[in-house]
């Protein structure tokens, strides 16, 4: 008779959907609502403008269109990149609507707002023309909004020194550029992007505009954390930014849009975020806006005063 055969034992497996973990209590926002929440949203949909409040999934929409901030997006609504954080939608990009910053800036006007946050998409099909659309906007809303303070988010035009040179001579009172991560993770992180690149387009900046006879104009970046990055890692960063006199500061969470972006490899406790703008403050930062919810134009108007510009 034959022996009978060695089986290994079954494996159970469990079939039962796996909830997510939970985020921590300091990464819960409030739902967005309230009546001016919903006007804002009703006026960007009458002009045919974005806000990357939206496009980017940003978790203080609540709070900020609630308190009458909002960062219109120009250039349309989907990038040239493929940035591995970014929930801004990809794709070949519409040809530039040049009506687009006539219609920011009434919306400027109508919200009555007293600081403008104006950011873009990339478009590396027409970096002249995205810079266009830049000073286009900065005149527009010193023509339709006047007192009004203008923030301009930029990408880097791909280093072409023209474009920079268009955006820094139109004197918006904040010039924003996100280093966004660390150097080591670029190539997944920031595609198309170089780091060298985004600390030239700093240091340019703030180079160019002391040569005007008001001064240089204050220069920010903004880095989101929790991708991979060590300690060391963002210090060093912190480090090259003081270098070259960039003024303003800001570091918050990175929260994965879907599964089809970049992993997130863990949550930074708000003493890390304390921890961190004690850090920059001590290399120079005239300003820092560090925690777990922080975004670029978070407490924006904030930023500015205590930089002095209001």
């Amino acid at each position: 008779m034959a022996p009978l055969l060695q089986t290994e034992p079954l494996v159970q497996i469990d079939l039962t959907p796996r909830k997510p973990a939970p985020k921590p209590e300091w990464l819960k926002a409030r739902a967005p609502m309230g009546e001016t929440f919903h006007n804002l949203k009703k006026l960007a949909r009458e002009l045919n403008l974005h806000t990357v409040c939206e496009s980017a999934h940003c978790p203080n929409i609540g709070e900020c269109w609630n308190h009458k901030t909002a960062t219109f997006m120009m250039l349309g609504n989907l990038c040239t990149r493929r940035c591995g954080f970014c929930a801004v939608p990809k794709g070949k990009p519409e040809p530039i609507d040049h009506q687009e910053p006539e219609r920011v800036a009434y919306a400027v006007a109508q919200l009555g707002l007293k600081h403008a946050v104006i950011t873009s998409v990339n478009r590396d099909d027409d970096n002249l023309g995205a810079a266009r659309a830049f000073v286009n906007v900065i005149q527009e809303i010193r023509k339709q909004a006047p007192g009004c303070q203008v923030e301009v988010l930029t990408p880097d035009f791909q280093g072409v020194d023209e474009a920079r040179r268009l955006v820094v001579n139109a004197r918006p009172e904040i010039l924003n550029h996100n280093i966004e991560t660390v150097p080591r993770l670029y190539r997944v992180a920031k595609s198309g992007g170089r780091y060298e690149r985004s600390l030239a387009f700093l240091d340019n900046a703030k180079r160019e505009s002391a040569e005007h006879v008001d001064g240089p104009i204050v220069t920010k970046t903004g880095i989101i954390v929790g991708m991979g990055e060590e300690m060391h890692e963002l210090l060093a960063v912190f480090r090259d930014l003081a270098d070259r006199k960039v003024d303003i500061l800001t570091v918050g969470q990175y929260l994965r849009p879907s599964r089809d972006h970049l992993p997130m490899s863990r949550f930074y406790t708000p003493d890390e975020f304390a921890f961190l703008k004690h850090e920059a403050l001590q290399m120079g930062f005239r300003h820092v806006e560090s925690g777990p919810l922080v975004r670029s134009s978070y407490h924006a108007h904030e930023q500015a005063q205590s930089t002095g510009l209001s």
